[in-house]
């Protein structure tokens, strides 16, 4: 259980970090499109460990192994199954953690839900579950750009560190051009060094993705409990270490006054209707009305610290753990790709949706 997500094209990933590989099966994707495997390999290098100096050094080619679903470069309409072996494993790093509980780790509510855990980088609940998500990501966003349809995904903040431009005002073209994906180069430099200066200091940081979805036509989403925004949040508070999810206006909305906030609606020059504003993300009454949709989904620091910390063990008594092994500082850079999967994968799943829920 919990281990799929979507109706209609609907993914269940499978496989844990020490294992041999880690795997995605895609149900649901339209027989005839192309899969372009060469793109999908480089979202997969833009998660994948050892990329730069400010993320963990595990070295992972992650080249996806297509094992069903795709005939002469084209999806057949069958599950599409793709692995990613593993290649790096140091599982003696994490030994000395095989009967304690790490702090803000998933080891004591694993042992308690199962009653045996794998202790090895986490198992399952380790981030190299998303390699699955971002494989499977990358087919949703090739059927989506079909449509027209867009997804892109930047830094906005690390720790203190923020960007306050608004996206509108960022070439979101940029954002590869540094190593930590943030599309303005004087505060991508700010972030970097406050990353190194965290890492130095055997500790961690956390930070801030902000996504964009453009080309969402109007219509997309259900009312009452299948709302878009509320597909969109589960998807991205279902990423490790995901501690926060707001769209739109969001928190900062609640010192507007209504009068404010409302986004008056217009007629353009083609005569499509838009509004004037998009304090609502792109999203009214659960549905897309055609804007862009917009969010922000909050990272808390890594949990794994260089450091000593207290901690009990198996059998409830006082311990030490000290974090081993190679780990991120900082997760916003490599989560990028993994959110813009994630919201591709909700608005294929709307759409599709949308498509048969008309005569």
């Amino acid at each position: 259980m919990g281990n799929s997500i979507g109706d209609f094209f609907r993914i269940t990933t499978f496989g844990e970090s020490h294992g041999p590989g880690i795997g995605v099966v895609i149900d649901g994707c339209p027989a005839g499109l192309s899969i372009d495997e060469k793109f999908i390999l480089e979202e997969l290098s833009r998660r994948k460990p050892g990329q730069s100096s400010i993320t963990t050094q595990r070295k992972e080619s992650d080249e996806p192994v297509f094992l069903s679903g795709v005939f002469e470069g084209k999806s057949t309409g069958m599950p599409i199954c793709i692995m990613i072996y593993n290649q790096d494993q140091r599982s003696k790093d994490y030994s000395h953690i095989a009967e304690k509980f790490r702090p803000s780790h998933a080891d004591f509510t694993y042992q308690k839900k199962y009653g045996i855990r794998d202790y090895r980088g986490g198992g399952r609940s380790s981030a190299r579950e998303t390699v699955a998500r971002v494989a499977a990501g990358a087919i949703a966003k090739l059927l989506i750009r079909h449509y027209g349809i867009d997804t892109r995904a930047f830094v906005s903040q690390v720790g203190p560190i923020k960007l306050n431009i608004p996206y509108q005002k960022l070439n979101l073209s940029l954002t590869e051009s540094n190593i930590v994906r943030c599309p303005d180069h004087e505060t991508a430099e700010k972030m970097i060094d406050f990353i190194d200066q965290t890492r130095k200091k055997r500790d961690t940081t956390g930070g801030v993705v902000t996504c964009v979805i453009t080309g969402v036509p109007a219509g997309l989403g259900e009312p009452v409990f299948d709302k878009l925004h509320a597909a969109l949040g589960k998807a991205m508070l279902s990423i490790n270490a995901v501690k926060g999810f707001d769209y739109g206006s969001g928190f900062e909305g609640t010192q507007m006054y209504g009068s404010e906030h409302n986004d008056a609606f217009y007629k353009d020059k083609d005569g499509k209707i838009k509004t004037r504003t998009n304090y609502s993300g792109g999203i009214q009454g659960g549905i897309s009305n055609g804007q862009d949709i917009y969010f922000r989904v909050a990272f808390k620091p890594v949990a794994t610290i260089m450091q000593s910390q207290e901690s009990i063990n198996m059998e409830g008594q006082d311990t030490i753990v000290e974090g081993k092994g190679r780990h991120d500082p900082c997760v916003v850079p490599r989560a990028v790709p993994i959110v813009e999967a994630m919201a591709a994968l909700v608005v294929a799943d709307f759409y599709i949706h949308n498509l048969k829920s008309k005569i």
